[in-house]
């Protein structure tokens, strides 16, 4: 029996690889919708390729031209309203709801989506960061399983196999470093937008390109895991491992450390929850191991990205400080990618709205 599923955001880096694993394993999904942006150009083409059932456009000017693309193509395909055709699908009764959306716009599908009774694959981090206790609690309620879509978490998923939490000593996130990890902190202020997306060793989003630069990106990925794993924050470490070659480890109590290796492809860890439970042949580049040189590990530099602390903090402080936390960023990466502030105005802005914001340590979403 095919699995049926959606994407949540299918132009977006996550989905357009989604969309590469069904490609190659066509004959075990049901893809029953696709929703997009502003990419219109593509998401075209994906609504030829693939002809889904449902559709969703989120830029509310080219409604009408989607709709009018559909007719013109003959598409057996409907348009959901643009005021909640999030809702819409992620309530469709499938097996998994893929969220690659960016930004806490995911929450309300995640939400939905769980409430409906379908799994969750999990690609929009900002979900557990801003409202991680009630998305949980949803899941739990509702039987749900939620997999986690980011190479870290899945890895760490998967040396849990078989293992319950009262056997982990800790987990140890790894860190690429970013493009800046040996830059000299003077010469962080003549740091441009295009130095700040020219990641070593993954091709992601801007968005998430620039947040891998300054931490803000692991610091998410501490909060994440605290939601998704049921772990406290002294718990779990990040590494910083330039090969990223080891996405995620686990030490359990007697010692013993298992650990995660995989090419830099995020469609490894993509396969891994569209597939789930099960483990297919796929032709993606194999990690050689005789290829690899060294594997180098290192202590975080908080001084010249104390962002990453920062998020332990508010992590811990919960209310509404992780909330604070991720809006602020996101604001401010938006400004930078617009190259209206400068990188350091990144880290000025994120400090400055968790100082003045007046936060609400009852607020239960963390």
């Amino acid at each position: 029996m095919k699995k049926t599923l959606s994407i949540l955001g299918s132009t977006g880096s996550i989905g357009t690889q989604a969309l590469d694993v069904i490609r190659h394993f066509k004959d075990r999904f049901d893809l029953i919708a696709l929703t997009a942006g502003k990419n219109i150009a593509l998401f075209k083409k994906q609504l030829i390729e693939f002809e889904p059932k449902f559709a969703y456009i989120q830029s509310k000017e080219h409604i009408d031209d989607i709709q009018q693309f559909i007719h013109k193509e003959n598409l057996n395909t409907t348009l959901c309203p643009n005021n909640d055709g999030l809702s819409i699908i992620a309530k469709i009764p499938q097996d998994l709801v893929v969220i690659a959306l960016s930004g806490t716009i995911g929450i309300k599908a995640t939400y939905d989506a769980i409430q409906a009774g379908n799994d969750i694959g999990l690609a929009c981090k900002e979900v557990l960061v801003s409202a991680g206790s009630h998305i949980m609690e949803a899941s739990k309620q509702k039987g749900v399983k939620i997999h986690p879509v980011d190479s870290e978490h899945a890895a760490l998923q998967q040396c849990l196999t078989n293992n319950s939490n009262s056997s982990i000593n800790k987990m140890i996130i790894t860190a690429s470093g970013g493009p800046f990890w040996k830059l000299e902190k003077e010469k962080f202020n003549s740091i441009t937008l295009e130095d700040a997306l020219q990641h070593p060793n993954w091709s992601m989003g801007k968005k998430i390109t620039v947040d891998s630069s300054t931490f803000v990106n692991k610091g998410l990925e501490v909060i994440e895991a605290h939601h998704l794993f049921n772990i406290d924050f002294d718990d779990i470490d990040v590494v910083v491992h330039r090969q990223s070659i080891i996405h995620g480890l686990v030490e359990f109590i007697d010692g013993n450390i298992l650990a995660h290796l995989s090419s830099t492809d995020m469609r490894f860890p993509i396969q891994y929850v569209l597939t789930y439970p099960e483990k297919l042949h796929s032709t993606w580049p194999r990690l050689s191991l005789t290829q690899i040189k060294k594997l180098e590990f290192f202590e975080p530099d908080y001084d010249r990205f104390p962002l990453l602390k920062v998020a332990y903090d508010v992590g811990r402080k919960g209310g509404s400080y992780p909330v604070v936390f991720n809006a602020a960023n996101e604001a401010a990466v938006t400004l930078f990618l617009a190259e209206k502030i400068t990188y350091l105005d990144i880290q000025r802005i994120i400090m400055k709205s968790l100082e003045e914001f007046n936060h609400d340590l009852s607020l239960s979403i963390s």
